[in-house]
């Protein structure tokens, strides 16, 4: 099983890292993100789900 408390380092580089450009657009994957809150991705998929508004 995977290790959910494992914790990123987080700054300027590692971001910068983990932003990708997909037509035109800067995008991060949900995976990513996930983990740089520390949470599991699906927590992050369904708070997205119930503020679509809040992410663009």
């Amino acid at each position: 099983m995977k290790d959910e408390n494992i914790l990123i380092p987080i700054d300027e580089t590692n971001i910068t890292n983990l932003i990708y450009t997909i037509r035109g657009k800067q995008v991060m994957l949900d995976s990513d993100l996930a983990a740089l809150y520390q949470v599991e991705t699906k927590y992050l998929n369904r708070q997205r789900s119930r503020n679509a508004n809040r992410f663009p």
